[in-house]
């Protein structure tokens, strides 16, 4: 472990860990483990990844048709375990970054290392560094912000609300962008923009919670290069004081744990089945649960599985390293709850009144051709994506499942769906996967190991996979329904 501080006179507070560049102050107990581990993800046995690989032939062909970086990486190798859904990733990945539209290439790849700059991803910074090279970007713009046009600096606002707090946006902010003038944005520009910037936040999200690792192809390497691995670490740097003898792998519950836990969960989803069919709730009685959902989640504190902290305490656990600092402004800027104590609240996305499939889908469509079908279909494959089973059951229709991790994710960030009853979340989502699902979702690079392997101890690691996949899109779709819907109010 190496000190290191934003100042001399904070410097000696800090411990700095070489590996993952994760800052504590000195007065926090650090536990450290095995380095990372081999092959594309730190949490996910390689093996596992390496078997569906090998057996899957369409993978391969993908990565030879859609990979912009011509080979299988960590990421592809991950989401491969779904490749159904893989085949979406990569088609509209790769129809943002290469095929016709609005941006020039390296312009494109500029905006995925700004948009990864937000939550201190490496390992997508170093990949887009070397795109963005490739595709004859200005070698002296990877400096930092100080040496790009101003326009694509003043992306640096709706960057930074899009990551963090996309509710914030308003019409204001897109006039401002789109006004006359030597470094306007056009509306067709700024809507490529936005689906670039939503899609590197979101792809962040997957990235830590996956645990993916750093890239060990020496072939990729450049001057420019001064980020080695990613933000995470298998060291868990926990941030409480209590927890003296926590398995970093989670086997410290016991398998009659992990079956029980298992063995509720399919209890309480067939009981609410049941309670679904016998009566429904009444919309006053949905709004309220809504409301109780949305409070609630003021309680679930990212970084600290056992136990329930003001957000504050986490506030300067974190330094940002210059290296991944020079693409950003305001780097203090971070997620804050949506309803936050004390506060005036702001009025909830009803998500009737704007929704991606009646108003975001044909106006994202209309001034970025054809991205809004391959978006649609992205969104829809992970939604619907089933093998029916559910750790070791099969013929489990998980739906209802799927249906609370996705509304759950829109529900931290102020979108409610008048016909869902947000009941289920509690019933379906315990703590321990509702703090996995607020990291990874809104401080992604705080997410370890043990929180990973403290969820759904029973399941497969595909399943878990693919919940990282739904925090994705789910995260995805809810950035880009507050940026479009802005848009939609500057053009009416």
């Amino acid at each position: 472990m190496n000190r290191g501080g934003s100042s001399p006179s904070a410097a000696a507070n800090y411990l700095l860990c070489t590996n993952c560049r994760k800052v504590l102050r000195k007065d926090k107990r650090i536990r450290v483990s095995q380095p990372l581990t081999r092959g594309p993800s730190a949490f996910i046995p390689e093996k596992e990844v390496v078997q569906a690989n090998t057996v899957d032939e369409r993978t391969n062909f993908l990565v030879e048709e859609y990979s912009t970086s011509g080979r299988l990486d960590n990421i592809t190798q991950v989401m491969s375990l779904h490749t159904q859904y893989l085949e979406s990733f990569l088609r509209s990945q790769f129809y943002m970054l290469r095929m016709d539209g609005p941006l020039p290439l390296p312009h494109r790849h500029y905006i995925a290392i700004m948009a990864a700059a937000r939550h201190q991803c490496s390992y997508l910074i170093n990949m887009h560094v070397d795109e963005f090279l490739k595709t004859g970007g200005i070698a002296e713009w990877l400096n930092g912000l100080e040496y790009v046009p101003q326009r694509l600096k003043n992306l640096n606002e709706i960057n930074k609300l899009l990551a963090h707090r996309p509710w914030l946006i308003t019409k204001e902010h897109i006039q401002k962008l789109v006004k006359t003038g030597e470094n306007n944005w056009s509306l067709p520009e700024l809507v490529h923009a936005v689906v670039l910037l939503t899609h590197y936040h979101a792809l962040a999200s997957f990235v830590f919670g996956s645990g993916i690792n750093p890239e060990r192809d020496p072939e990729i390497s450049n001057g420019f290069r001064l980020i080695s691995v990613n933000n995470f670490c298998v060291c868990d740097l926990a941030n409480d004081n209590n927890i003296e003898n926590a398995s970093l792998t989670g086997s410290n519950f016991g398998i009659v744990d992990s079956l029980s836990e298992l063995e509720a969960l399919m209890e309480r989803m067939k009981r609410l089945h049941e309670e679904r069919e016998d009566e429904e709730a009444s919309q006053e009685e949905m709004t309220t649960r809504f409301e109780k959902e949305k409070k609630e989640s003021l309680f679930v504190v990212s970084g600290d599985t056992f136990h329930s902290f003001p957000h504050s305490d986490f506030e300067d656990d974190m330094i940002i390293t210059s290296d991944v600092s020079r693409y950003i402004e305001d780097p203090g800027f971070g997620y804050e709850d949506f309803a936050r104590r004390g506060e005036e609240h702001l009025p909830t996305f009803r998500a009737q009144d704007y929704t991606w499939e009646n108003h975001g889908f044909s106006l994202v469509n209309r001034l970025y051709s054809d991205i809004g079908h391959l978006l649609d279909e992205k969104f829809r494959m992970v939604y619907s994506l089933t093998y029916n089973t559910m750790a070791t059951h099969e013929d489990v229709d998980t739906t209802m499942l799927r249906r609370a991790l996705f509304n759950y994710v829109h529900c931290m960030f102020g979108i409610r769906y008048d016909d869902y009853d947000y009941g289920e979340v509690n019933q379906l989502l315990e703590r321990s996967l509702k703090v996995y699902i607020k990291t990874v979702t809104c401080y992604p690079e705080r997410t370890t190991k043990r929180m990973y392997d403290s969820y759904w101890r029973q399941f497969k690691h595909s399943e878990k996979v693919h919940v990282n996949l739904l925090l994705m899109e789910a995260r995805m779709q809810a950035e880009l329904l507050y940026a479009l819907r802005a848009i939609t109010r500057h053009l009416t």
